[in-house]
């Protein structure tokens, strides 16, 4: 069940330091990367192109928008002020006063913003993430229905080692400037800084949205940001967020590892039987962190307790109760994967138990393949990035483009407090500014980051003055529930909601 903060997140799939005030370039009005580069492994790199934009439109509720695109690039500086690395950033701009900006970040750790961009909330969109795509079919955008461009501006940053974004030093140098936790966030809070102060920005209405790890980031960008850089984020909006990692120790003896995966299990369960509703599920939550919970922790000294848990879990997951009974009660999320699809020789995936692939390797005592959404989103997400920066925007560069690296996820160093997760900033961060709304947002299925972590968390927090600032709103879906149309309008209501957008 335990499984270290990157290897949860993308190897199933995303404060000690130096002065970060001078990380990154302060002029940032002229191009990153003018001249040709050889990093510290002594290969060439040729130079980053100028920031190169181009108008185009999008038809949201019959209402055409139109907007500017720009594919540009932000340096970040070491101590000394020599430039170590380049961070490239696709960013949605229409005209009209007092317009708000988002920034926005996906996470893995390895995990480049186009899911964000092109699944969720960017002005086009490409298919993935449900059950039928396929990674072959054509990578054609098309008008998003759900974007959030009709009411703020977008910025989609990849981290270094992701998209485009690079680093100009070697490996070992990169996991010390960017490839590890408290340093990544250091080092995109400036990027969000310099971005707004080159755009003349700062005095704009400012929110964040984060996914996966990129929920683990955002309560931490959001402090630092209004901690150590002074800017402060009007609203933060964390997608299917890894906000605490700890959540998932001890599973011999805690409850907890067993009651987060629990209900996303039920869900699915029930969205197979055309049973799932909000009033379902607020029974299964009830169940879980009431007698699910207790009976877990009676354990031996109530040779019942095992026994109501397996009747009860089976009744709720409809597996078989002969698996259900060797488990405890307590599931293992990938064994439940191979056990719900096993007769018909297909896995599900932990991101949305309810999307499928064929099993390879059926007979294996584990699953020897990846995760049948991880291993079809690659695709169809680069192919549409590519051809959408190069040939749309005309962002001529001839480097590879990493939607999802696994050598940046392979080098990530986790620091001493990574554990900790991002609860003790997301309290912090409201606490400091009254006028911060938060919305955690969730798809039912998730077993990657799953929707019940959210809800005890945010059960747990002190009201401070108004319980409604922080919120946690589960949908329909997985962890990229935006992809189904109908969980996607439902979020983005709830998000003009948080940003009073009519």
């Amino acid at each position: 069940m335990r499984k270290s903060l990157q290897t949860a997140l993308l190897a199933a799939f995303v404060l000690a330091g130096f002065n970060t005030t001078s990380t990154l370039a302060a002029d940032t009005h002229k191009p990153a990367a003018a001249e040709d580069k050889t990093n510290s492994n002594g290969f060439h790199l040729p130079p980053l192109p100028a920031d190169a934009r181009v108008t185009q439109t999008t038809t949201v509720d019959g209402k055409t928008l139109k907007y500017t695109a720009t594919v540009g690039s932000l340096p970040v500086r070491d101590e000394k002020g020599e430039i170590t690395g380049e961070v490239v950033f696709t960013a949605y701009t229409m005209p009209g006063k007092d317009r708000p900006v988002t920034f926005a970040l996906n996470g893995g750790p390895g995990a480049s913003s186009v899911y964000l961009n092109f699944g969720a909330i960017g002005p086009k969109k490409v298919n993935f993430g449900v059950e039928g795509d396929m990674p072959s079919a054509p990578a054609t955008l098309h008008d998003n229905p759900g974007t959030w461009l009709g009411f703020t501006d977008l910025v989609f940053i990849d981290p270094v080692g992701t998209g485009y974004s690079r680093a100009l030093v070697d490996d070992k140098e990169a996991t010390k400037q960017f490839y590890s936790t408290d340093i990544d966030i250091k080092y995109l809070s400036r990027i969000v800084y310099d971005w707004l102060v080159k755009n003349g920005r700062m005095t704009s209405k400012k929110y964040l949205v984060g996914e996966s790890y990129g929920g683990f980031r955002g309560p931490r960008i959001t402090d630092y940001l209004q901690t150590q850089l002074g800017v402060a984020m009007n609203g933060v909006v964390l997608l299917s967020p890894y906000l605490d990692p700890a959540a998932s120790d001890d599973e011999n003896v805690s409850p907890l590892p067993w009651m987060l995966t629990l209900p996303s299990i039920a869900a699915a369960h029930l969205e197979r039987e055309h049973k799932l509703t909000p009033e379902a599920m607020t029974g299964v939550i009830e169940y879980t962190r009431g007698e699910y919970a207790s009976d877990l922790m009676r354990g031996r000294s109530d040779p019942q307790a095992t026994d109501r848990v397996v009747k009860k879990v089976t009744e709720l997951t409809g597996l078989d109760p002969l698996f259900v009974k060797r488990s405890g009660g307590r599931l293992e999320t990938q064994a439940y994967l191979r056990e719900v699809y096993r007769a018909e020789g297909r896995l599900g995936s932990r991101y949305d138990s309810n999307v499928t692939a064929w099993d390879p390797f059926p007979y294996a005592p584990r699953q020897q393949t990846g995760d049948p959404i991880l291993n079809g989103i690659i695709a169809p997400t680069t192919s549409a990035m590519v051809n959408f920066v190069t040939q749309t925007v005309g962002w001529k560069f001839e480097g590879r483009y990493n939607a999802l690296s696994y050598e940046v996820n392979k080098l990530w160093h986790e620091d001493d407090d990574a554990n900790k997760g991002s609860v003790s900033q997301l309290r912090e961060a409201v606490a400091n500014d009254p006028g911060l709304r938060v919305l955690i947002a969730h798809g039912w299925d998730d077993l990657s980051c799953p929707f019940m972590a959210s809800v005890l968390i945010v059960d747990q927090m002190p009201a401070m003055g108004d319980p409604t600032r922080v919120q946690v709103k589960s949908y329909p879906g997985g962890h990229m529930f935006y992809a189904r149309a109908d969980s996607q309008s439902a979020l983005t209501s709830d998000v003009k909601a948080l940003y009073g957008a009519k």
